[in-house]
């Protein structure tokens, strides 16, 4: 966006796409970075992320395939240069792949830098392989224990053997991995180093994650909460930590460990937030573009998508939206506010 112009982008005299100019926010960040529920849904129920008895969006008001990829289109025109799907578990929705496939012509012309996902791994030993032939060359798994039975407890419907069967599908077909764990109080403080040591054996990066106060949930946050700032300490005790200055787009600040050669990730939304660097928004399954995790503004890009056949509908409510992006999220866990700082579960926002 230039003086309140959008800037379509053309083609090059190469036939690659010439970059167009980045939406800014009020802030001066540029935003270049979305991600994009594709579904609501899982076959997880994790118990930091929903309740057990979850209620699903009816199917009319989610977004179908055609119109996320004239959504994330819309977006990649306006300057995003990473695109990630996220859930639920992006990979359970029906005929997934077609939207993944179709999204690739956006790296196959330049426009787009990187189409990534974030998922659970479940489906991963069926879809790794295509994955990678649609474009798709990195993505993060959540995985929160490598024990079994606790692996179960957390996620109360997953199956670690499954999980690790697509990891193995996964570095076979040639995918970057990074595993993502939630750091969770008195229940997988005591693995991180084991998986530390396993995710670097194996060539894969970790990035820890503090938990976050998004919807309601069958427990006390307040219980689960271990801050990240005590983890890097602990684990300063027992490995070399040296800062770098490596990112992915997502808000992660890394580490190399010296004794292992691999990179550990901090998101610590909680103890040290990264909001002065933001570059991200959020589009829901739903098409509501939240501008930021931790606060309930939103704008609505369903209504304009499905008003018009054209976009100009579409970009107005964008650009409205990126025009108010606040500055920063107000997440806060204590045993004063033992509520949700926003009432919508992650599942519902995006992983």
């Amino acid at each position: 966006m230039t003086d309140g112009k959008i800037v379509v982008s053309a083609p090059t005299a190469t036939g690659k796409t010439a970059t167009p100019a980045p939406m800014i926010d009020p802030f001066g960040r540029a935003v270049s970075y979305l991600r994009v529920s594709v579904t609501d849904r899982c076959d997880f129920r994790c118990v930091y992320c929903m309740a057990e008895d979850m209620t699903f969006l009816p199917k009319r008001e989610v977004l179908s395939l055609e119109e996320l990829d004239r959504l994330c289109t819309a977006f990649i025109e306006k300057g995003v240069r990473k695109l990630r799907l996220t859930g639920g578990e992006p990979l359970v929705r029906k005929n997934i792949m077609s939207l993944i496939r179709s999204l690739g012509r956006h790296l196959d012309s330049g426009a787009l830098e990187e189409l990534t996902i974030t998922t659970n791994g479940s489906q991963l030993a069926r879809y790794a392989n295509e994955l990678y032939d649609a474009g798709v060359r990195r993505i993060n798994v959540s995985i929160d224990t490598l024990d079994v039975q606790k692996f179960k407890a957390v996620t109360r419907w997953g199956d670690l053997g499954k999980v690790m069967d697509g990891i193995r599908a996964a570095t076979d077909a040639g995918l970057q991995i990074k595993v993502n764990m939630v750091a969770l109080k008195g229940v997988n403080e005591d693995e991180i180093v084991p998986m530390l040591e396993w995710c670097h054996e194996h060539g894969h990066d970790l990035t820890l994650i503090e938990t976050m106060p998004l919807g309601e949930i069958d427990g006390d946050r307040t219980d689960q909460y271990l801050p990240l700032s005590t983890v890097r300490e602990r684990l300063s005790e027992r490995f070399t930590l040296t800062d770098i200055p490596y990112k992915t787009g997502g808000p992660a600040r890394y580490v190399t460990i010296e004794e292992t050669g691999g990179r550990l990730g901090f998101i610590t939304p909680m103890t040290h937030n990264f909001c002065e660097s933001c570059n991200r928004v959020r589009v829901t399954c739903t098409g509501q573009l939240y501008m930021c995790l931790g606060q309930d503004d939103m704008a609505d890009l369903r209504a304009p998508l499905r008003a018009s056949e054209g976009n100009e509908l579409l970009n107005g409510a964008i650009d409205e939206a990126i025009g108010r992006k606040p500055k920063g999220h107000d997440f806060v866990i204590d045993r004063k506010r033992n509520q949700p700082a926003v009432a919508r579960h992650m599942s519902v926002t995006g992983g």
